[in-house]
């Protein structure tokens, strides 16, 4: 039985482990958190949606956050502060412009594969995680805005994602709850939305009914070769240092990847791109009855909702560009929270509880998911904004791939000769 580490206990690294572990592997998670999901897989924007597949290198996303620099409220913000991995990762973004279109569709078609994937495990395991199919709705307020969703939506269809326009009336029909004034939008059917946090814990459970060993609390120091093809990985929990040897790593440590890859050889240039998100708790009969159940998402305000049961209603995002900063800043909460009161007046917001996580993203808004360039290091990191969209397709792919490499690599048993003897008379 193959010994692999997986580095990382968020989405990515307990979907990698629970892949590998369903195909007969001894697999260790190494985390730095007491429990699994603590970071970017705590309270994101909770949906499940192919429809947000559409990634960020464009002329349009670069021109929108020129004007927006002045802005402390901004959708994207950026420090223009000096530094080396900001700037090296906005010209690799920059060069990734003219891959804008198949990049789109590749994830896309990543994320459509995922949903299968994903429903299947939940229902394997009995993981209960605020689930609701309801669809997801993009919504319009100008004819500007919508003629350019079109054209997404073009790039979304050809990836093979079903997801039609809608008119103002239908809007109100789909999720009576939203007020406004809409010009048109797109609704997708096969899209849903849930608790990733819920559903992480939920996952390592299942890991550890399979036998998966968490190393909870735990630092990793490096990792480098050792003998007979393997891998070493040195880490210190509570000041105690310890190496062990594995035959096989998957990274996906999520905005840490970066540094691990550098140990390794590897140029995994994963930036930390903050989102924020706040949970708005309804507490009273008219706020339940007043929040959409409908997952929905407005493009101009670059902001998208989950319904979490009964009592919790969350909107998330924005995007930061500040390095590894996780602070909760007030003046980044305050237009989500105004968002809320303006689209659903009758919701209650005086208690809602704000977070900031920080999203690993590749310059191509792809993510890494296969081999390094030593034999034992693989991964599976960088998904960025669709982390949990895109994890349970990426841990099937990584896990396949190393199942792959390590029968190749065991040693043929060859079957004796046998000699026959001509019986004579």
């Amino acid at each position: 039985m193959s010994r692999i580490a997986v580095i990382g206990a968020g989405i990515t690294g307990v979907t990698t482990a629970y892949a590998l572990a369903r195909r007969g592997h001894s697999v260790t998670v190494i985390d730095r958190h007491r429990y699994a999901a603590m970071e970017t897989s705590f309270a994101n924007g909770g949906q499940l949606s192919a429809s947000n597949a559409e990634v960020w290198n464009s002329r349009a996303t670069v021109f929108k956050g020129l004007r927006w620099m002045m802005r402390r409220d901004a959708p994207l913000l950026m420090n223009p502060r000096p530094n080396w991995h900001k700037y090296s990762w906005i010209g690799e973004f920059l060069r990734q412009i003219p891959n804008y279109r198949s990049n789109t569709i590749e994830t896309v078609r990543l994320a459509i594969a995922a949903r299968e994937h994903l429903f299947s495990i939940a229902q394997r395991e009995s993981i209960g995680f605020d689930h609701e199919q309801r669809g997801i709705l993009h919504f319009y307020a100008t004819r500007k805005e919508f003629d350019s969703a079109t054209k997404v939506n073009a790039l979304l269809r050809e990836g093979g994602l079903d997801r039609r326009a809608v008119t103002p009336e239908e809007i109100r029909a789909i999720e009576p709850t939203l007020q406004g004034d809409f010009h048109g939008g797109f609704f997708t059917e096969s899209d849903s939305t849930g608790d990733i946090h819920k559903f992480t814990r939920g996952l390592a459970l299942a890991c550890e009914r399979l036998g998966v060993a968490f190393q909870y609390d735990t630092t990793v120091q490096s990792i480098s070769d050792a003998h007979n093809d393997t891998v070493s990985i040195a880490t210190s929990r509570d000041a105690l240092p310890s190496v062990s040897t594995f035959d096989r790593v998957v990274i996906c440590a999520g905005v840490g990847s970066r540094a691990l890859a550098a140990q390794v050889g590897d140029h995994v240039n994963v930036y930390p791109v903050k989102g924020y998100s706040i949970t708005v708790c309804l507490d009273d009969a008219r706020s339940q009855e007043s929040a959409p159940w409908v997952s929905l998402l407005d493009d101009a305000a670059k902001i998208v909702t989950s319904r979490l049961g009964a009592d919790r209603f969350r909107i998330a995002g924005t995007a930061e560009i500040n390095g590894a900063n996780r602070d909760i800043r007030s003046d980044r909460i305050e237009p989500l929270v105004r968002w809320a009161r303006t689209h659903f007046p009758s919701i209650s917001t005086s208690r809602v509880i704000p977070w900031a996580g920080l999203r690993p993203m590749l310059p191509s808004m792809l993510p890494r998911v296969g081999r390094g360039k030593q034999r034992n290091v693989f991964y599976n990191t960088g998904h960025g904004h669709l982390g949990w969209t895109l994890s349970a397709a990426t841990a099937e792919t990584v896990a396949l791939l190393i199942s792959d490499d390590i029968a190749d690599a065991r040693p043929r048993v060859v079957a004796p000769a046998t000699t026959v003897t001509a019986r004579t008379s």
